[in-house]
């Protein structure tokens, strides 16, 4: 706990109070039940903030490249998310089926590099622009695979938790049966302590699917360039 501190505090800027950190993982997921509705139809265009991708801009730009155009040409414009949050057709069909291999064909209509035409005529000058396009396309397959990945562990997380919590409820039951049964005399101790190791067990599986479903929120916000919600 207290290295997590440290690496939030480093994160902040700042030393946080008490008041302002999470007391377990209720509050946590409580905190994060009002931000963690992904809402449908996120545009593509979101990812252009990640950092990767933004440093493969500006490499391209260093090679006198026209960004505009390169956008046009390598970036795919889709809707990530469908009507309840989950993946797009869109989005998995930028990928092949089975393979995981991207199928987006780049469709180049404008010069992609502009000015630069002594340059231009070096060998060398033309192999650093080809790797530095490269580059920017493999960065863009890396974006949309990472969204793709992510939204497709979130879809089957909720079914986890439900799945989970069903299971906690129904080990509770006969947990509290096994109690009854033995303060009547009717079962030994044996059977209340095994009931209620399937108990805890249960519940150590929901609070780790809990965790996951938060981690999985955590990546999306990353993998997305900052979230979904707009900002000014």
């Amino acid at each position: 706990m207290a290295q997590d501190r440290n690496a939030l505090a480093l994160v902040v800027g700042t030393q946080l109070s008490d008041d302002l950190l999470p007391t377990g993982l209720a509050d946590a997921l409580g905190a994060l039940g009002a931000h963690s509705h992904v809402p449908a139809g996120l545009p593509s265009a979101l990812l252009q903030r990640r950092p990767d991708v933004l440093e493969a801009e500006h490499q391209l730009e260093a090679a006198n490249a026209n960004i505009g155009a390169a956008r046009a040409a390598f970036y795919p414009s889709i809707s990530l998310t469908a009507s309840v949050g989950s993946s797009s057709s869109e989005l998995s069909g930028l990928f092949k089926a089975g393979s995981g291999v991207w199928s987006f064909a780049p469709q180049i209509s404008l010069p992609i590099f502009t000015g630069g035409r002594n340059r231009a005529n070096l060998d060398g000058a033309r192999i650093s622009r080809d790797i530095s396009v490269a580059q920017y396309e493999k960065a863009i397959q890396s974006a949309f695979r990472e969204v793709a990945d992510a939204l497709a562990q979130r879809g089957t997380l909720d079914q986890q938790l439900e799945a989970q919590q069903a299971l906690v409820d129904v080990t509770n039951e006969s947990y509290k049966l096994s109690d009854a049964r033995f303060r009547r005399g009717v079962d030994n101790y044996l059977n209340v302590l095994d009931s209620q190791r399937s108990l805890y067990g249960a519940q150590q599986n929901l609070i780790g699917t809990q965790l996951s479903r938060v981690l999985n929120l955590v990546t999306l916000y990353k993998v997305l360039g900052g979230g979904w919600v707009e900002r000014t």
